[in-house]
């Protein structure tokens, strides 16, 4: 196998990427509540992750991924406080809360269609695992890591060493962002719900029977009861954005730990935040947050600029959102195509070099934007275009930006397509004043026409 490095958020340094099974990888990637669309903030993340899922691939690892989808239990307040995000969702649109779940579920899959992100191996949705989250409970309330308050069953913090293993922050920092919301039944600032009960004056549409009473199960232990029955021996890598890190990540290795008494994943990667209005996070809570309909495909932008604006900025390094941002990865990407149209459609083989140069920058922490300088240096370089085809082809296995897929729906008005053939049809007579009248005909319906070694190369103006 060929040297892979990630950054790992759990020892703060690029390490060499181990798997548990051999040519087998587990990966966890942290998945929406679905209560609303996601916006292109999530949707960065998921690109980060679906380009660490394709360089697994292209590294020859069989990957098993498994995604979360969060249809109850996250609250609006991170600490176990405020109304639950899919009720919220559910009085908003006036529908019930399984409506709501479905209906962004599916819109989160269309979003991944559109931005050619490669759906997980496992989808997993909260609510069809509750057996599984109340038996984790019971294996910690067993090991004396929870308490009961009067509105819940809550994980002991201080009885488990290392809580800030993850974080790298001394804890007097986490129990201060943990004061701001309130609660004066639990015993540490950090300690957070692994069940909640409902209230008595008022019936839940989501709530479940439990050996505690009628409630219903805390955010963070989905995604430790999930990962542990999907992946409990491939527990390799764990993703998600940076702001899971100090609570809900931190939260998942505290009780998964602390239940099994083995180590949790071994990788953890994290994604930057997208900033808008001069670096301010993306967030539905601040309600200002852009989805690929209203950013991009309202404007008549295909969504897949986006995805070439993501690999233009390291996923570890924040990523700043802009009208001009846009226009110009869509001019960078309709270059991409056109040149790559340029080189015919005959394939040849993968030039090695440029193979090596694309492994190195890949295995180097997903490094995309060097990545994007090798594409151009192969496009530039002094090789026959039938193998910078098919080595930019074999590339785009991660780029993901449907680079053949453009190529072959290049079609053309039967108007157009009959002056095309009449101009082929004039060069090869070596009839030069009417091929140029031709081309001059082509122009006025909106196609440039240039001619190559490989025949007529035809692009929208």
């Amino acid at each position: 196998m060929n040297k892979l490095y990630f950054y790992n958020t759990l020892t703060r340094k690029k390490e060499i990427f181990k798997s548990i099974k051999k040519s087998e990888v587990g990966l966890y990637t942290c998945g929406p509540t679905v209560y609303n669309f996601a916006h292109i903030g999530n949707l960065r993340t998921y690109i980060f992750e679906d380009i660490l899922n394709r360089v697994l691939f292209y590294n020859n690892y069989k990957v098993k991924r498994v995604m979360n989808i969060t249809d109850v239990g996250h609250l609006s307040g991170d600490q176990n406080m405020g109304e639950d995000k899919l009720e919220k969702g559910a009085k908003r649109e006036n529908k019930t809360t399984w409506e709501i779940a479905e209906f962004y579920t599916e819109a989160l899959k269309n979003d991944f269609k559109l931005l050619n992100i490669l759906e997980p191996n496992i989808w997993c949705k909260a609510t069809d695992y509750i057996k599984e989250q109340i038996d984790l409970i019971k294996i910690l309330e067993k090991k004396n890591y929870t308490y009961k308050t009067s509105d819940g069953i809550y994980y002991d913090t201080s009885k488990f060493k290392d809580y800030n293993k993850l974080s790298h922050l001394d804890l007097d920092t986490l129990r201060e962002g943990a004061r701001i919301e309130i609660n004066i039944e639990k015993k540490n600032p950090t300690d957070f719900a692994l069940w909640k009960f409902s209230h008595k004056d008022s019936k839940r549409q989501m709530e479940w029977d439990s050996p505690w009473g009628i409630g219903f199960p805390g955010w963070h232990i989905e995604c430790s009861a999930m990962s542990l029955k999907f992946l409990a021996d491939q527990l390799d890598i764990h993703c998600g954005g940076i702001d899971h890190i100090n609570i809900h990540h931190t939260n998942e290795i505290a009780q998964s730990e602390g239940a099994t008494g083995k180590k949790f994943f071994n990788y953890w990667m994290h994604g930057a935040f997208l900033n808008i209005e001069g670096g301010k996070k993306m967030a539905k809570s601040e309600e200002n947050f852009l989805t690929l309909e209203n950013a991009l495909i309202k404007q008549g932008i295909n969504p897949l600029v986006y995805r070439f604006l993501a690999l233009q900025v390291h996923y570890r390094k924040p990523m700043e959102y802009s009208q001009e941002g846009i226009k110009n990865a869509q001019k960078g990407l309709n270059h991409l195509y056109n040149q790559v149209m340029e080189l015919g459609k005959e394939k040849g083989e993968v030039d090695n070099n440029f193979k090596k140069k694309f492994l190195e920058a890949i295995n180097d922490d997903l490094n995309m934007p060097q990545v994007l300088g090798v594409v151009q240096e192969l496009l530039k370089a002094n090789l026959v275009n039938k193998d910078k085809l098919k080595t930019i082809l074999d590339f785009d296995k991660v780029l993901g930006l449907r680079i053949e897929e453009n190529l072959m729906q290049e079609k053309f008005l039967d108007q157009v397509q009959k002056l095309i053939d009449l101009r082929k049809l004039a060069r090869d007579k070596k009839e030069f004043i009417k091929s140029d009248e031709l081309r001059i005909e082509i122009e006025k319906l909106g196609y440039n026409i240039k001619d190559t070694k490989d025949g007529q190369i035809v692009k929208k103006i």
